[in-house]
């Protein structure tokens, strides 16, 4: 089957449509305000419409009616500002998370065959997402998803670790997904994984895959930290109507392997970021989409 470009979806339609699920818009922006310790939000049942055969690329078949891309753009216009990045998916503001072949054994979003290993999303970038929502459209009862809170790793980890994590000695670089094939990229500036935002909250930074401290006090600190996450992570399926909130600044998330069929039957999430204020990107943006290259 030929395949377009996913379905434009117009901002205003997508408020109205969450609009008329009042439950949502109330759990919605009390997430916003206070993403609480878990630093997620799980809601079940939502519509996503007619559901045709997952497709084989990224790309939406051209049969698919609009509504969970709706939904989904309606729920974040809630949190803040739709944005996409132009090396994912070319920036579409909803972007299909299929298993694509070739990808199976990667540490990117359409592998299948290995654990997508804990990251921040998009953890390297300046213009990093606030939040990531993923919509199951069709879900795999093997494929768990993921999630540690920073609010729980504090707990596991002594005060001279959390010292060194609260420095400038951590280094990460850009995904694999944002880079020139071949290319392992270049490591970024150095960060601290554990810092305060302008509200005074706790913000965690961190890849497990890209990350690297730049003295070895630092890598046994990333040591101790990667235990911690193990030890606290918590996991769940994602089914049919699920959305998953995540608040890019307390969780780290990551997948499960699973088998990928390429069938029509895989598992089909979509997925959008949220910033909430599109200013500090305006040198690197183009309409809604983040266009920093690495």
């Amino acid at each position: 089957m030929p395949t377009t470009a996913p379905p434009v979806v117009d901002l205003e339609e997508a408020a109205r449509t969450v609009g008329q699920l009042p439950h949502v818009v109330a759990a919605v922006r009390a997430f916003a305000a206070d993403s609480g310790h878990r630093g997620a939000l799980l809601l079940h049942g939502l519509p996503v419409g007619a559901v045709p055969s997952t497709p084989t690329t990224p790309v939406a078949p051209p049969d698919k009616d609009p509504t969970s891309e709706l939904v989904l753009l309606g729920v974040a216009q809630l949190l803040g500002e739709p944005v996409g990045y132009e090396p994912e998916h070319g920036g579409d503001l909803v972007q299909n998370i299929v298993p694509l072949r070739g990808t199976e054994a990667r540490q990117v979003s359409t592998s299948s065959a290995v654990t997508l290993a804990w990251h921040t999303e998009t953890a390297f970038h300046p213009h990093k997402p606030r939040y990531l929502l993923l919509l199951c459209v069709r879900g795999d009862p093997h494929a768990a998803t993921t999630l540690a809170s920073v609010h729980d790793v504090v707990t596991r980890l002594d005060d001279t670790t959390l010292t060194i994590l609260r420095a400038p000695r951590f280094r990460t670089r850009p995904d694999e997904s944002f880079l020139a094939a071949g290319s392992n990229g270049a490591f970024g500036a150095p960060f601290a994984v554990l810092a305060t935002d302008a509200r005074g909250s706790v913000c965690f930074t961190y890849d497990e895959q890209l990350t690297v401290g730049i003295d070895p006090a630092a890598d046994a600190a990333l040591t101790a930290l990667q235990r911690a996450v193990d030890e606290v992570a918590v996991s769940f399926v994602l089914t049919v109507g699920d959305l998953l909130i995540v608040d890019n600044h307390v969780a780290v998330h990551g997948r499960g392997p699973f088998h990928a069929r390429f069938d029509g039957t895989d598992r089909w999430l979509q997925r959008a970021f949220v910033v909430t204020d599109l200013a500090p990107s305006a040198s690197e943006r183009r309409g809604r989409i983040i266009t920093t290259r690495f």
